[in-house]
């Protein structure tokens, strides 16, 4: 298919959307506009290393480019040849989207976390307006468009999680959310209708926020339900995603009949609960990661931890600046350590968990030999890891453990930990497992919450060339390189995806 020839394609995206229950929820008919698009196409769920961690998901779906080539796992993460942690965001990354290969093309992005506005791209960019969690204040190209659609629409529509909250707040935050879907909605259809495009983007955060804030209403939650479960709030977070494809329908209307349509989520959701405590206390009780002398064991962060009860430290922290809780948890995590024991340590984070090697030649105090005693280091990190079960049940309590290098490739492991811990799901906390070698006690951290992300996510494809047939899960890697085939343009050399065997013309 040539370039002229290609029908525009329209990217809708479910910033969280949980495979299981958008299959439920179309088979039960709640979701008629997805239901549409998966009779007449293709839906498959999304599978693959790079959905390692959530924040990664977006970057690497959008530019085709795994976690080993754009290095974007968390948000915090340590900085190179440092044991400083930094924040970054997708402005410090090399991860253009897809639609820069293809730069005759119009595009319109709309809200696509970690994407920013570039000014070279032909087309209209629009970032943090009404996404689940700006880092930024909203930023817009070409210039004056971010006026214009401010004075049409209205500033910035921040809706912040609030994790300790009681009904009343989840009810104002619930009809924020469905105000806030219905405004997104009536932008997009405004831009996808007034300006011509071949590719538009548009991700919908309020999928992530309902399904996070209103996870103990749900009718099967796991632990304890937060109120009565005839509540109002029961069917909350269905209720986001109804209106969001009621939305996704009145844009759908107004476009060409020939339109190619994918609606794509990030990552599912399930129970589970920080787990920072737990590979802090295996780091430290079995000896990798070395507290200072004369600290008895116990790390400020654990006096912290012990002293103050989450839910203050949670409500104190999230009102400081972002400067200022970057450097207290610089200095917890740098003078906790002494760095000249340490063999293996913590990366710090709540869910997934990252251990990297302290080696020689890459941390400014590194111990640990390259070569041979570098992979036996690893290989007795894993057996280790594999050995923790949970007191109750005696059941393991670590799901999956990724090798960077083996997975991402030698290079990556200058910027990735060297190990990806995936714990496994929980519907209440774990603050202790048991390890041979003695039982390992945790602390509950600054976020607490019961419900994190899952390692799949979902895409549903329907267009002109899109033959309509089963097929199986689908690798994270492989959209991007559909999107290009789908508006004509052929996958660049850097993305190792290729597109799905579902296109008439692939």
């Amino acid at each position: 298919m040539s370039a002229r020839a290609a029908p525009p394609l329209v990217v809708l995206g479910l910033d969280v959307g949980d495979p299981e229950w958008l299959e439920r929820w179309v088979s039960e008919g709640y979701l008629p506009t997805l239901a549409s698009i998966v009779e007449r196409g293709i839906s498959a769920r999304t599978t693959g290393p790079d959905l390692i961690t959530e924040h990664s998901v977006w970057v690497s779906l959008i530019s085709g480019l795994s976690v080993g080539q754009h290095g974007f796992y968390e948000y915090k993460r340590l900085r190179s040849g440092t044991y400083e942690l930094e924040t970054v965001t997708g402005r410090d990354i090399a991860a253009p989207p897809f639609w820069s290969h293809a730069p005759d093309k119009r595009a319109i992005a709309i809200d696509i976390p970690h994407c920013y506005p570039d000014p070279h791209v032909n087309g209209i960019h629009i970032a943090e307006w009404a996404s689940h969690h700006p880092y930024f204040a909203p930023s817009a190209s070409p210039d004056g468009s971010l006026e214009e659609i401010e004075r049409s629409f209205g500033g910035q529509i921040h809706i912040p999680e609030e994790l300790s909250s009681k009904p009343r707040t989840d009810r104002r935050i619930y009809d924020r959310a469905l105000e806030r879907i219905e405004k997104k909605g009536a932008l997009c259809r405004d831009l996808l209708t007034q300006d011509r495009f071949d590719v538009a983007v548009v991700v919908f955060g309020d999928s992530h926020l309902a399904s996070h804030q209103f996870w103990e209403y749900r009718p099967e939650h796991g632990g304890e339900p937060k109120v009565d479960p005839r509540n109002e709030l029961t069917h909350a977070i269905r209720d986001v995603y109804q209106r969001i494809d009621h939305e996704m329908g009145a844009i759908l209307d107004r476009l060409p009949d020939e339109t190619s349509v994918c609606v794509v989520s990030s990552t599912g959701l399930l129970d589970h609960f920080p787990t920072t405590g737990l590979i802090d206390a295996f780091c430290r009780e079995l000896g990798y990661q070395s507290s200072p002398s004369g600290s008895g064991g116990m790390t400020p962060m654990g006096v912290v931890r012990r002293m103050v009860p989450h839910r203050l430290r949670y409500a104190l922290s999230r009102w400081l600046p972002e400067e200022t809780q970057l450097r207290l948890m610089n200095e917890k995590f740098q003078s906790g350590t002494d760095w000249n024991r340490t063999t293996a340590f913590a990366i710090p984070s709540f869910f997934t968990s990252f251990l990297r090697v302290n080696l020689r030649g890459r941390e400014p105090h590194g111990i640990v030999e390259p070569g041979s005693e570098y992979e036996a280091l690893l290989d007795r990190l894993v057996a280790d890891l594999r050995q923790l079960t949970h007191p109750g049940t005696g059941e393991p309590v670590v799901e999956d453990v990724i090798r960077t290098g083996a997975v991402f490739g030698d290079a990556s492991i200058t910027v990735l930990p060297d190990l990806f811990v995936v714990w496994r799901p929980h519907p209440k906390y774990v603050d202790r497992v048991v390890h041979p070698k003695g039982e390992l006690v945790a602390f509950p951290p600054e976020i607490f919450r019961g419900s994190d992300h899952s390692r799949s996510g979902y895409v549903a494809l329907a267009g002109p060339s899109v033959q309509a047939r089963p097929i199986g899960d689908v690798s994270l890697l492989d959209l991007a390189p559909t999107f290009l085939a789908l508006i004509g343009e052929s996958t660049p050399h850097e993305m190792t995806g290729k597109p799905l065997p579902v296109l008439a013309h692939a």
